[in-house]
């Protein structure tokens, strides 16, 4: 874990921005490959996804955590060939950036409508469920735009492993691997300092319970996307 939080937290934040530049401005099909390398490594690892979820099942365990909170931590086999579908499914949907809607001409002549480009760097905080690592990852980069991730303490293993299989895919594609950054420290602090990173990151979505729903929505600095209590 990093001893100096902010700085760590603030070379994230500068990594993910320039990942941004580049990464908008990537074709449908170099997105695409990048995702499709990404599912093909998830399967190649099953056996270390596992081994390192377990040791993350074992200290949640350790921890007293209920059955109900074992059950959304845990990564099968099964969990994992859905993950990698997934990725192949987003690849599959249509490219976003770009799309031109609203289009109207004007008396002038001149054509106004309204396009979709990407956010930026999206930064989501989420809790136990791993499977939200490669979900995130495969609907932000689909959309030309860079992420900080931070998932739960209790997963920080498995999140790192499912990080690295992306990482391979954005390799494999030619886009930096900082597109995707996965934050492994599992201090408390570190989400106060994403919540400050207004220079940083563009959006926040907080995807949780209701205690960590409220301390983004007291906390931060950037714009959010959030629920609370079911809405």
């Amino acid at each position: 874990a990093p001893s100096d939080i902010k700085t760590y937290m603030l070379h994230m934040g500068q990594r993910a921005r320039a990942a941004a530049r580049y990464v908008a401005r990537a074709d449908a099909d170099t997105k695409n490959r990048a995702l499709l390398a990404a599912a093909k490594s998830l399967r190649a690892n099953v056996k270390k996804l596992v081994s390192e979820n377990a040791a993350d099942l074992l200290s949640a365990r350790a921890a007293g955590k209920d059955a109900a909170f074992i059950d959304r931590l845990t990564l099968t086999e099964k969990a994992i060939e859905q993950m990698a579908e997934g990725l192949e499914q987003v690849a599959k949907l249509p490219d976003p950036v770009g799309q031109i809607s609203e289009l109207h001409q004007q008396p002038s002549g001149i054509k106004v409508g309204r396009m979709r480009v990407p956010l930026g760097v999206i930064g989501i905080i989420y809790e136990s469920r791993p499977n939200v690592t490669a979900d995130a990852a495969a609907l932000y980069l689909k959309a030309g735009n860079a992420c900080i991730l931070r998932g739960g303490s209790e997963s920080v293993r498995s999140n790192m492993a499912i990080a690295a299989c992306i990482h391979e895919g954005l390799k494999a594609a030619g886009l930096p691997q900082r597109t995707v950054q996965v934050i492994e420290t599992p201090d408390r602090a570190a989400v106060g300092q994403l919540l400050a990173m207004n220079e940083y990151v563009d959006i926040i979505v907080p995807r949780g319970g209701k205690e960590l729903i409220e301390r983004v929505m007291r906390e931060s600095r950037i714009p959010t996307i959030k629920h609370l209590d079911g809405v």
